[in-house]
């Protein structure tokens, strides 16, 4: 079996923009989803799930990297999009990676969207390695630049 690199990439770009634009279409306050989740850090893994039922529905996955803990990626499954199911996954991360007294960096563009719409979880980034995702792209005008982000959002409103 050939890994094709381009579209895992596309994949993935896909799925980060359709979850960004579903953060933004919510309150800031609204923190939980439509259904009582169960949360799981899957430490063997390297990922924390959230579960509906017997079913995953959603990943965090991460790395431990210098004492700090790597948040690299959230997937939702396609039928749980737009019911708030990122949005409590990484904030009920963020909680408990505050609770545990560690440090983030961000790699995911998902979990940096969401801090930027939660600065109550700015002070999690590890000053020195904040990563990557840590700071969304926007705009000088404060809006979304990005072509394939905007097609997206038409297609989930």
């Amino acid at each position: 079996m050939t890994i094709s690199f381009e579209a895992e990439e596309a994949s993935r770009e896909e799925n980060n923009a359709a979850l960004i634009a579903a953060l933004g279409k919510r309150r800031p306050d609204e923190l939980e989803s439509s259904w009582e989740l169960d949360v799981s850090n899957d430490v063997e893994h390297g990922r924390w799930v959230a579960e509906l039922g017997d079913d995953a529905i959603a990943e965090l996955t991460y790395r431990f990297v210098g004492g700090r803990v790597v948040l690299l990626s959230v997937w939702v499954d396609h039928a749980f999009r737009n019911h708030r199911v990122a949005t409590e996954l990484v904030a009920r991360v963020l909680d408990e990676i505050r609770e545990s007294g560690k440090k983030i960096t961000v790699i995911c563009p998902v979990v940096g969207e969401f801090i930027a719409h939660h600065p109550a979880y700015l002070d999690l980034l590890d000053e020195v390695h904040p990563g990557a995702g840590a700071r969304p792209r926007h705009e000088a005008e404060g809006g979304r630049n990005d072509e394939q982000l905007s097609a997206f959002e038409r297609d989930m409103a």
